[in-house]
C-alpha cells in the first residue's frame, strides 16, 4: 500500500475553497466581458494558495482562457528582477506567438528588458521615466494581447518579489482599464511582518476599488477529514482525523505531511515543532537523496538538471537514483519543462536550507558558482549574472563576488530594475574594502558604470573607484524612488571629495543633490546648483561642465527666467557642442528656444524648437523628442498660435504613448487642454485636462491638469468646483519649489474664484502678493492674464459695498505693472489693450472706441471666448447713456454673437451677463428664456424691470447706480424701488434685500460678475 501513498501526498480531491473559487470564476466572467480584474490571494505558508490557483487555472483553460503562470524566484536571499513577469510573458509567447509579436510591434527593444527573446534591449542614457516607460509598455502589451481573448496572468510567491516586480505589479493594477485580463498574485500572509517590503504595497492596493483581496483560512475538521481520505484513498479513522486536525491546526500542507507520516509509521516520538514535521520525511530518505535535497535547497527556487549534475559531482546513475527517491517521496518535483527540479513546497526547502551548517552553505554556493563559471549555459541567459553574483556573495569570496555583483548591477540597470541595481551596488560597496587591491585594479568604470563623471581620465584605462560606485548608486536611487538613500550616498561622496581636488566629480554630485532635494521637497535645489556652477567655472569644457550649465539654464528658465537664464542656455549649447554630447546639446537648445520666444524673438525661437524636435526624432532621442513635443506647442500657445500647436500636441501624444513617457504625456495633455480651450473646444479641453491627471507620474504635471480643470470650471460658472480643483492643484504643486509658470496661473484662478464669490478684498490681496513678488522677464504669457483678471474683478465690483475704498490705488498698481510687460506678440498686445480698457471701465469711463479696437484686435486671433467677452464689453459701452439707434443695432448684433458663443461653450456667467444686459436695454437676442412657472418674483407681482431693480437693491446699489446700470433716470429708479417695497410689504431697502435672499431670487453668481475674469 505504500507505493501509491508515496506518489500522492497531495489529495486528488480538491477540498473546500468553494467561495474563493466562485470569486475567481466570477472574475473570469467579468474579464471575458471586457472588464479587467485584479485579485490578491493571501494565506499562511501551506494553507493551499498554489492548489487554489491550479484549480482555477484548469477551470479557466476549460473555458478557453489562456493562462500564463509566473513565480517570484528566490536565489539564496535574493529576488530575481521581474522574474514572475518574465516567466508569464514567456508562457504567453509560447501560447500566442503571433498575437504577442503583433502586440509588441515597434517596442521589442524596450520590452526585451523583460523578455530577452524579443531582441536586444535599447541602449542610451537612463532617465527618471525609464522604469515608468517599461511599465506602461508592459501594461499596453497585456491589454493588446487580451483584447480578443481572455488571458489570466498568475504571479506566485509575491513575498519574495524584488522591488521592481512590486512596482510593476502596482502600476499594472492601478492602470489597467481595458482588455479581457485577469491578474492575480499570491503571497504568504504570515511572512508579511511589520517591516516587510510587501506590506506598503498591500496597503496601497487595498485602497483600490478595482482590486479584490482573498485571505485563505485553514481547513475545518470536516475538510481535513476529506483531505486525508483523498490522500489515503480510503475513509480515515475519526480518531486519526482528530489527531491530525489538532496537530496541523487545519493547515493543508501540514495535514498532508502528517497523514503520510502517520501512514508510514513515522509519527512515533515526533515532536510538535514545525522543523521536525518538515524534515521527518527528508531524514527518512537514503543519504545520497538527502545530500541532493540539501544541494537543491541552496541552489534557489528551481535548479536545472545540468547544473545539479555539475554541483552534486555524482555519477549520473547515482544522481538519478537519488533524485528518484526524493521525487518518489514527494520531496522534490520535476519542473513542468522537465529540465530541472524544485521542492514540492518551499517550506520544506527552507527547513532543509536552515539545517545546513554555515561552512556547508558557503561550500555549496562556491560549487554552484564554479560550475556556472565553467559552463554559463547551465542556466537561462537572463538569470546567469544574477545567480552567479548571489552564489559568489554567499560563498564569502570577495575577490570573486565583487566583479560578479557589479556585472549583476549592470544587468539590472539594463532591465530598468533600478531598485535591484541599487541593492547590488550597495553590496559592491560593502565588498570593496575586503576585495584584494589587485582585483580592484583590474576593474574599469567603463564596464560597470554609465554615469561615470569625467575627471580628465580615460574610463577604459583608469581603475574603478569607490566614488564611481557611489555615483552609479546615487542615480539608481533617484531613478527607483529611493531618494533618501540616494541623498545619503551623495552626502558621503561629497564628504570624501572634500579631501580631494576633483571639482568635476564634486560638481556632478552637487547636480545630483540638487535634483534629489527638489524631488524630496527639501528646497528648490538652487544652492546645490550654484555650488556646482562655482566648481566648474574656469575649467576646460567637459561633459560635466555642459550638464551643469544645461541644468542651471533649465532651472533658471523655470524659476528666474531672464537674461541670465538666456546666457546660461547659450553657454550650455556651446559647451555641449564642444565636447560632443548630443543629447545634452539638444536639451540645452530646447531651453534656449523657449527663452528666445519668451524674450520676444518669436520666429527665431520657434524655428529653433522645430529643428530640435526633428533632430531628436531623427536621432532616436525619445526623451528629448518628448520634451520638444511639450515645449514647442507650449510656446506656440503662448503667442496665440493655438491652431498650429494642436497637431504637434496630438503627434506628441502618439510619441509619448509609444515610448511610455508618462510625465511627458501628462504635460502634453495639459498643453493640449490649453490650446483646445483657446480654440473654443471646451469639452475636448476637459478630457485633455483629465488625461493629465490620469497619466501623470509626478505631482507637477498632475497639478497642471487640476489647474486646467479649475479654469474650465470657473469659465462654466461652477465656482465651488473651480475652488476644489484649485486646492488640488496647490496640493500637487506644493510650496517648496515655486515657479512663475505655476504660481501665476494659480494666482489668476484664485483672483477669479474670489471675485466670483464676492470676495473682492481677497482678490486684491492675491494680486498685490503677485505684484510684490514681481513678474520676471519672459513670464508675460502668465502675467497678462493675472492683470486682466484683477482689472475685470474691479470693473464688475463697481457699486458694491467697500469696493470704492482702495480702488484707485489697486488700479494704479495694475496700470504700473502692465507698463513693465512686453507686447511683442499680437496676443500680448491685444491683452494689454484689454487690460487698459478694463481699467478705464473700472473708473466709470465707457469708451466704445477702445472696445471697438479691441474687438478688431481679437477677431483674427481664433480665440472665440475672448472675442465674445470683448464683444459683450463693446455692446455694454455702446448702450451706456442710452445710445443712438445705430449703436443699439450694433450692440444687438454683438450681444447675439457673444450669446451664441457663450451658449455653445456653456459659459454661464457670460451667457447670463449678455442676457441681462439685453433685458435691461430692451434688446431682443432671439428666442429668449421664458421665466419659470414657479418664479417667486412673478408670484410676488413684480415685473421683469422691478425684478432687475430688486436685484440691484439686494446688491447694495443706490438709486443713481441702479439708474446707470439699467439706462434709466434716477427718478424712475426711485419709483421702481417704491413699488417694490409696497408689493413686498416691507418698509425699507434692507428688508427688501432680506426677502429676496430668503426666497433665493438671486443666487450667488447670478449677476454679471466674473465675466471677464
Amino acid at each position: 500500500m505504500l507505493a501509491p501513498v508515496e506518489t500522492k501526498s497531495v489529495s486528488p480531491v480538491f477540498v473546500g475553497r468553494a467561495d474563493e473559487l466562485d470569486t475567481l470564476n466570477d472574475a473570469l466572467s467579468r474579464a471575458a466581458a471586457g472588464e479587467p480584474q485584479a485579485l490578491l490571494i493571501g494565506g499562511e505558508a501551506g494553507v493551499g494558495k498554489t492548489r487554489l490557483v491550479e484549480e482555477f487555472a484548469t477551470a479557466a483553460c476549460r473555458r478557453g482562457a489562456v493562462v500564463a503562470l509566473g513565480g517570484c524566484v528566490e536565489i539564496g536571499a535574493d529576488g530575481l528582477p521581474f522574474a514572475p513577469f518574465s516567466t508569464a510573458l514567456r508562457a504567453l509567447r509560447r501560447a500566442l506567438p503571433d498575437e504577442l509579436a503583433a502586440a509588441a510591434a515597434g517596442q521589442e527593444e524596450e520590452l526585451a528588458r523583460l523578455l530577452p527573446e524579443m531582441g536586444e534591449a535599447r541602449t542610451g542614457r537612463h532617465d527618471e521615466e525609464g522604469m515608468a516607460r517599461l511599465f506602461e509598455l508592459t501594461a499596453r502589451l497585456l491589454e493588446r494581447v487580451a483584447a480578443d481573448r481572455t488571458v489570466v496572468v498568475a504571479l506566485e510567491d509575491l513575498h519574495w518579489a524584488d522591488a521592481s516586480t512590486r512596482h510593476l505589479l502596482s502600476y499594472l493594477l492601478r492602470t489597467l482599464r481595458t482588455g479581457r485580463l485577469v491578474v492575480l498574485a499570491t503571497y504568504r500572509s504570515d511572512d508579511i511582518h511589520r517591516r516587510h517590503p510587501l506590506r506598503p504595497l498591500l496597503a496601497e492596493l487595498d485602497r483600490l476599488r478595482t482590486v479584490r483581496r482573498l485571505e485563505l483560512a485553514r481547513f475545518t475538521r470536516e475538510e481535513v477529514g476529506r483531505q486525508i481520505a483523498g490522500i489515503l484513498a480510503y475513509e480515515p479513522d475519526p480518531a486519526q482525523v482528530d489527531d491530525i486536525f489538532e496537530r496541523s491546526d487545519g493547515n493543508a500542507f501540514f495535514v498532508e505531511e502528517l497523514a503520510v507520516a502517520t501512514h508510514e509509521g513515522c509519527c512515533t516520538g515526533l515532536t510538535d515543532s514545525l522543523r521536525d514535521l518538515l524534515l521527518v520525511r527528508v531524514e527518512a530518505l537514503p543519504e545520497s537523496a538527502q545530500s541532493v535535497a540539501r544541494i537543491v535547497a541552496e541552489g534557489g527556487s528551481t535548479v536545472e538538471y545540468r547544473l545539479l549534475t555539475a554541483v552534486a559531482r555524482l555519477a549520473e546513475d547515482d544522481l538519478i537514483e537519488a533524485l528518484r527517491a526524493a521525487v518518489g517521496a514527494n520531496i522534490l518535483l520535476a519542473t513542468p519543462a522537465g529540465d530541472g527540479y524544485r521542492f514540492r513546497h518551499s517550506l520544506v526547502r527552507e527547513a532543509v536550507g536552515d539545517d545546513l551548517l554555515p561552512g556547508e552553505r558557503s561550500r555549496l554556493n562556491r560549487r554552484y558558482a564554479e560550475a556556472l563559471e565553467a559552463d554559463p549555459t547551465l542556466v537561462p541567459a537572463d538569470e546567469r549574472v544574477m545567480r552567479l553574483a548571489s552564489y559568489w556573495y554567499h560563498a564569502h569570496d570577495a575577490a570573486k563576488a565583487l566583479p560578479a555583483v557589479l556585472d549583476a548591477s549592470v544587468a539590472a540597470r539594463s532591465r530598468h530594475a533600478y531598485s535591484e541595481q541599487l541593492r547590488l551596488l550597495e553590496r559592491a560597496m560593502e565588498l570593496w574594502e575586503s576585495t584584494p587591491e589587485d582585483v580592484r585594479a583590474r576593474l574599469r568604470p567603463v564596464d560597470y558604470t554609465e554615469v561615470y563623471p569625467p575627471c580628465g581620465c580615460d574610463p577604459a584605462t583608469t581603475p574603478l573607484r569607490y566614488l564611481d560606485l557611489m555615483a552609479e548608486a546615487a542615480v539608481a536611487g533617484r531613478l527607483c524612488g529611493e531618494r533618501e538613500r540616494a541623498l545619503k550616498i551623495t552626502k558621503r561622496a561629497l564628504h570624501l571629495l572634500a579631501d580631494e581636488h576633483d571639482p568635476l566629480r564634486a560638481a556632478w554630485f552637487w547636480v545630483q543633490r540638487s535634483r534629489l532635494v527638489q524631488a524630496l521637497a527639501r528646497g528648490d535645489g538652487w544652492k546645490e546648483l550654484a555650488t556646482a556652477q562655482d566648481l566648474v567655472r574656469g575649467l576646460p569644457p567637459s561633459e560635466v561642465h555642459a550638464e551643469v550649465l544645461t541644468t542651471v539654464a533649465n532651472w533658471s528658465m523655470l524659476h528666474e527666467p531672464g537674461p541670465d537664464a538666456f546666457a546660461a542656455a547659450e553657454r550650455a549649447v556651446d559647451y555641449a557642442r564642444m565636447v560632443g554630447v548630443r543629447e545634452i546639446e539638444l536639451n540645452a537648445r530646447l531651453t534656449l528656444g523657449c527663452l528666445m520666444v519668451d524674450a520676444g524673438e518669436v520666429e527665431a525661437g520657434l524655428a529653433e524648437l522645430y529643428e530640435v524636435k526633428e533632430r531628436a526624432l531623427a536621432e532616436g532621442m525619445t526623451a528629448v523628442a518628448g520634451r520638444a513635443h511639450v515645449n514647442l506647442p507650449s510656446e506656440l500657445e503662448a503667442v496665440g498660435r493655438s491652431r498650429e500647436a494642436v497637431p504637434i500636441l496630438e503627434e506628441g501624444l502618439a510619441h509619448t504613448r509609444k515610448f511610455g513617457l508618462l510625465d511627458s504625456e501628462a504635460w502634453v495633455w495639459g498643453n493640449l487642454s490649453d490650446s483646445l480651450y483657446s480654440l473654443g473646444r471646451w469639452d475636448a479641453a476637459a478630457e485633455a485636462a483629465a488625461g493629465a491627471l490620469r497619466v501623470g507620474h509626478s505631482a507637477k504635471p498632475q497639478g497642471a491638469g487640476a489647474l486646467r480643470m479649475a479654469n474650465l470650471a470657473l469659465s462654466h460658472g461652477d465656482v465651488a468646483e473651480a475652488a476644489a480643483h484649485l486646492a488640488t492643484a496647490r496640493a500637487f504643486y506644493g510650496t517648496h519649489d515655486p515657479m512663475p509658470q505655476q504660481a501665476l496661473p494659480l494666482t489668476r484662478i484664485t483672483i477669479g474664484v474670489a471675485a466670483a464669490q464676492g470676495r473682492l478684498l481677497d482678490a486684491r490681496a492675491e494680486l498685490e502678493r503677485a505684484i510684490d513678488t514681481g513678474f520676471p522677464p519672459g513670464t508675460q504669457r502668465y502675467a497678462w492674464p493675472v492683470l486682466l483678471a484683477a482689472a475685470a474683478a474691479e470693473t464688475d465690483a463697481r457699486g458694491l459695498p467697500d469696493a470704492e475704498q482702495g480702488r484707485a490705488q489697486i488700479l494704479d498698481r495694475i496700470r504700473e505693472a502692465a507698463r513693465t510687460l512686453p507686447t511683442g506678440a499680437p496676443l500680448w498686445l491685444a491683452t494689454d489693450q484689454w487690460v487698459r480698457a478694463e481699467l478705464r471701465r473700472a473708473e466709470g469711463q465707457a469708451v466704445p472706441d477702445l472696445w471697438s479696437q479691441l474687438v478688431t484686435a481679437f477677431e483674427p486671433l481664433e480665440r472665440p471666448y475672448d472675442l465674445a467677452r470683448v464683444r459683450y464689453r463693446l455692446a455694454e459701452a455702446l448702450l451706456a447713456g442710452g445710445g443712438t439707434e445705430c449703436a443699439r443695432d450694433r450692440a444687438t448684433e454683438l450681444l447675439r454673437l457673444a450669446h451664441a458663443v457663450a451658449d455653445h461653450l456653456g459659459a454661464r456667467p457670460l451667457a447670463d451677463a449678455v442676457a441681462l444686459l439685453a433685458q435691461r436695454a430692451r434688446l431682443t437676442l432671439g428666442a429668449g428664456r421664458a421665466p419659470t412657472p414657479d418664479d417667486p418674483a412673478r408670484a410676488l407681482g413684480l415685473t421683469s424691470r422691478e425684478r432687475d431693480v430688486l436685484r440691484l437693491v439686494s446688491a447694495g446699489r443706490t438709486n443713481r447706480q441702479i439708474a446707470e446700470e439699467l439706462f434709466i433716470s434716477p427718478k424712475t429708479a426711485s419709483v421702481h424701488v417704491s413699488n417694490i417695497l409696497s408689493k413686498l410689504g416691507v418698509s425699507g431697502r434692507g428688508e427688501a434685500a432680506a426677502v429676496a435672499h430668503r426666497l433665493g431670487l438671486f443666487p450667488a453668481g447670478a449677476d454679471h460678475r466674473a465675466v471677464a475674469g
